[in-house]
């Protein structure tokens, strides 16, 4: 049984995660679907992030892209899935005071980091369609490569202050965190303080990123459209849109389950709890093992490789 703690805590050593409040009995059930979108998101990512680096056909910008987007996808999930199977499986509840502000700071920066390499990817889609004779000159290795140290800078800078910020408030009545993982401001609602700032300033940061990458995503789009409906004939104009099928999908599989999740979280007050813990965990779970799918399955550079890679391991 869990044990909460109601002591007066100004510097907590650990904090207790309790998982999904309202469904404990169910966590053992809950862990099944969880473990196997862990265990796709592990072998997916590994199998796409092999491929490109055995396969010289593919040293290119846009898998380059892709292989910086199954690097993000591996951090996010390891953060989180296995502390969380520890609690559902072994009641592992607590966590450490600085271990908790540690995943809590790569989860959010390297959600930070898959969004801003969403826009590179879009940026890629735009140059080949728009300009595709000088797509080799302009989006070169070294571009894309200084593309994801930006992305990667982006997130870490700007989700810097939060553990900072988490730390410096005094905790009391209780240290136990309502969560499968310490989300920020999960954790800083127990703090008995004045969380304005922490409130404030997170809500900055994720227009700032979701509203700017969002933004550039848009427009790139509307100029690839544009190209595309000038083209002579439906069969070009299909051909061309299809090359941006995968990114398309990766794009609402990220951002969709983000936008129900910060809206139920802020604007719905009588969405139960274990609700927004569920949308918060799809969040996290589900980018990282669709990503690696999607691309498999619609980018033909991949599927041959990876079949090639087949018949070579067996034979």
């Amino acid at each position: 049984m869990l044990d909460l703690n109601f002591t007066a805590l100004a510097n907590p050593s650990t904090f207790i995660l309790m998982g999904i409040p309202g469904l404990e009995d169910m966590h053992i059930w809950i862990s099944i679907p969880f473990f196997s979108m862990y265990v796709v998101a592990l072998i997916a990512n590994s199998v796409i992030l092999l491929i490109i680096k055995t396969e010289t056909v593919l040293h290119e910008p846009m898998f380059y892209s892709l292989s910086m987007l199954a690097i993000t996808d591996l951090i996010l999930s390891t953060s989180t899935l296995p502390k969380m199977l520890g609690i559902f499986w072994f009641n592992f509840h607590e966590i450490n005071f600085h271990a908790c502000l540690t995943q809590m700071f790569f989860i959010h920066a390297f959600c930070g980091v898959e969004s801003g390499l969403l826009v590179a990817m879009a940026l890629d889609r735009y140059v080949a369609i728009c300009n595709p004779l000088r797509h080799s000159s302009i989006l070169t290795n070294a571009v894309v490569g200084q593309v994801g140290i930006v992305a990667l800078l982006r997130g870490l800078v700007l989700m810097t202050p939060h553990p900072f910020l988490v730390r410096k408030w005094p905790y009391c009545q209780t240290n136990v965190v309502p969560h499968t993982y310490c989300e920020h401001m999960a954790v800083v609602k127990l703090a008995c303080a004045d969380i304005s700032i922490n409130s404030l300033y997170s809500l900055a940061v994720i227009i700032l990123i979701v509203g700017t990458d969002v933004t550039c995503i848009f427009l790139s789009y509307v100029l690839i459209l544009r190209t595309v409906f000038s083209l002579p004939s439906k069969d070009a104009r299909w051909k061309t849109l299809s090359t941006c099928g995968s990114h398309v999908c990766v794009i609402l599989t990220f951002y969709i389950p983000a936008l129900f999740s910060f809206l139920t979280h802020r604007f719905s007050r009588h969405v139960p709890h274990h609700t927004h813990i569920l949308l918060a965990n799809m969040y996290l779970l589900v980018p990282p093992m669709l990503n690696p799918i999607i691309y498999g399955i619609r980018t033909k550079q991949i599927r041959e490789c990876a079949a090639q890679l087949f018949m070579t391991k067996i034979s």
